[in-house]
């Protein structure tokens, strides 16, 4: 059976969590494969609403195996106070969740460094990081030689491991000037620690990469969960803004260990307008009374952070290039809805930069920067709509600005959704 894969298509927050709630039940396994704690995954469901960071959205559904694969960067605590969150709620988590031994771990130093380098080298424009040490441990991954994965914790002669590269890391800390973040890197304490997580999470640790190898070959329904947004991808987004991993499409197979040729659909997730949290360029914002009333009916603040998010118009420019990067074959419009109470909506449709109109999306920031929108202007609809569950029931302007959206971006739209519940959905057909 083909694998699909859920992306979202611009900085993150679009909703991909109910997508990966509804589309769990057509499937066997829920992978989440790329980034860590900084992800905030919200599923509301029989009138609860849940918050996720680390654990695959499909764990509603208890006869679903959940995997945190390879590509994920794990702090063991925020994981283990999540299980006991959703496990405090019913929610069952035993046998149905599955943690790789490859998955690399955040520990109290890269928390420190997060907190040192977020606004070191970009002119003083935070990065946007939730300082909760992901970036670093990305870090850490890919020098080699200061990186602990979840399987070496059980392994003989970590505790002298951890001593070393605290050792280090102390007097890394302390040579940029971090005294204090210095002396609080106990050895012997973060062994002990960090051991009592590893006796916790055992029973979930294993081969994540073998396990879904077989999964592909026993033609098991596979559906991978992206984190973060296309836009923030280290290679492909809005260099340096981003996250520290391959958030986009191109990162599935690197971060979930399944080839690229079981991967036969890619569902691309869009909001209906535009957000972004923390800095770096943003064509479409609206830093306004239009751009704070987005925030305020949309709850745009972030899930993990609580921060307010950036909010401004549809950018189909931004939107097409993700599509294109990610492979995607259909598109999900969520929040619908929050849109309802403006009088006319705007798409923008391409930029306008140095005299020339391009539909271009530029590879540099300081280009970002520079382009100004150009516009459509659609009529609002003005009429609430959260109660709709056919595409014939929207209204006549709510079709025509999802049409508008469709036909910008290059694919058909199969799902619309207009409210948190799962049964606030519309789908393609209906």
């Amino acid at each position: 059976m083909p694998a699909t894969s859920v992306i979202g298509l611009q900085w993150g927050d679009e909703a991909k969590g109910k997508v990966v709630d509804l589309l769990t039940e057509q499937h066997e396994i829920v992978v989440r494969y790329q980034g860590g704690a900084n992800a905030g995954h919200t599923v509301v469901a029989n009138g609860q609403t849940y918050k996720l960071s680390l654990i695959p959205s499909g764990i509603f559904r208890p006869e679903v195996r959940c995997v945190v694969a390879a590509g994920v960067v794990i702090h063991p605590a925020t994981l283990l106070a999540e299980v006991e969150n959703l496990k405090s709620r019913g929610v069952y988590v035993g046998s149905n969740l599955m943690v790789s031994e490859r998955a690399h771990v955040i520990f109290p130093w890269h928390i420190e460094e997060d907190r040192l380098f977020n606004d070191a080298c970009t002119g003083g424009e935070a990065i946007g990081t939730t300082l909760r040490g992901i970036g670093p441990c990305y870090r850490d991954k890919a020098g080699r030689s200061f990186a602990i994965r979840l399987g070496d914790l059980y392994r003989p002669g970590i505790a002298d491991r951890i001593a070393q590269v605290a050792e280090f890391k102390r007097k890394t800390l302390a040579g940029l000037g971090a005294h204090e973040a210095a002396a609080s890197l106990d050895p012997d304490g973060i062994y002990k620690e960090y051991a009592g997580y590893a006796e916790r999470l055992q029973p979930f640790v294993g081969d994540t990469t073998d396990f879904l190898l077989d999964a592909c070959e026993n033609e098991k329904r596979i559906l991978l969960e992206g984190a973060q947004g296309a836009l923030l991808d280290i290679d492909h987004g809005t260099f340096p803004f981003v996250t520290a991993s391959n958030s986009s499409g191109v990162g599935v197979s690197s971060g979930s260990g399944v080839p690229g040729r079981y991967v036969t659909k890619v569902i691309g997730v869009v909001k209906a307008y535009s957000t972004r949290v923390g800095g770096g360029p943003f064509p479409t914002e609206q830093d306004n009374e239009t751009g704070q009333h987005i925030r305020q009916r949309g709850n745009e603040y972030g899930t993990v952070t609580r921060r307010p998010r950036r909010c401004g118009w549809f950018d189909a420019v931004a939107v097409r290039y993700t599509t294109r990067l990610s492979g995607v074959d259909a598109l999900a419009v969520m929040l619908l809805d929050v849109l309802s109470e403006l009088p006319e909506l705007r798409i923008c449709v391409a930029y306008e930069w140095k005299g020339k109109t391009t539909t271009r999306f530029p590879a540099h920031v300081d280009e970002l920067r520079e382009v100004q929108p150009v516009y459509e202007t659609l009529p609002g609809w003005q009429q609430e709509i959260s109660h709709v569950r056919r595409v014939r029931d929207l209204p006549l302007s709510a079709r025509a600005y999802l049409d508008r959206i469709a036909s910008l971006v290059g694919r058909p739209i199969e799902i619309v959704s207009v409210g948190p519940d799962r049964e606030q959905t519309i789908f393609a057909g209906q």
